[in-house]
């Protein structure tokens, strides 16, 4: 599809999604069908940046977390956070490897904020159900994968506040975006 045809579609679709908004019928169209999304809807679209903005009420710790992993997540991930062949990826482990000829990217290694793991577990964990644990349950599972990544204490609780102050070991191996275009 040529750049050209990409943007007609594209014109075509929001034209399509918001006519009906503009005659004060919601998003229902011609159709009969759709509705206005709820605020709680459109939540599930927006991811949460470096700095925490938009993180929900709720708290865990290391010990909740593990209840949450054990349950939820270590048929997946392994129960040592090594990743199951076919199932899923390694979580923890691989300082030092992104230069190497076999890098591992983990949330240890590789992301460079604490708030994107809240993010990723909130919206498609666990692969069976995403988007099915509740607040407190990602927060505590993101408390026990930092923590055994050694990256908080054990005693630490993460919330919207400590969350976005937790420094990630590879914070630093980003090159921030320079385009003017991409930033509002």
């Amino acid at each position: 599809m040529s750049t050209t045809t990409k943007e007609l579609v594209f014109a075509f679709l929001v034209l399509a999604l918001t006519a009906g908004h503009a005659s004060g019928q919601g998003y229902r169209g011609p159709y009969g069908f759709g509705s206005t999304p709820t605020r709680e809807e459109l939540a599930a679209f927006y991811s949460i940046p470096a700095n925490g903005t938009g993180l929900p009420p709720g708290k865990g710790n290391y010990v909740q977390g593990q209840e949450v992993y054990r349950g939820k997540c270590v048929a997946c991930h392994g129960d040592k956070m090594q990743g199951v062949a076919g199932a899923g990826e390694a979580l923890i482990g691989g300082r030092g490897t992104l230069t190497s000829g076999k890098p591992l990217k983990t949330v240890e290694s590789y992301w460079p904020y604490a708030t994107t793991v809240f993010d990723y577990v909130k919206r498609a964990m666990p692969f069976n159900s995403p988007g099915s644990l509740t607040d407190d349950e990602v927060y505590a599972v993101t408390a026990y994968i930092l923590v055994e990544a050694k990256i908080i204490n054990k005693d630490a609780i993460i919330n919207a506040k400590t969350l976005p102050k937790v420094e990630m070991p590879n914070r630093d191996g980003f090159v921030p975006d320079p385009r003017p275009d991409v930033h509002d």
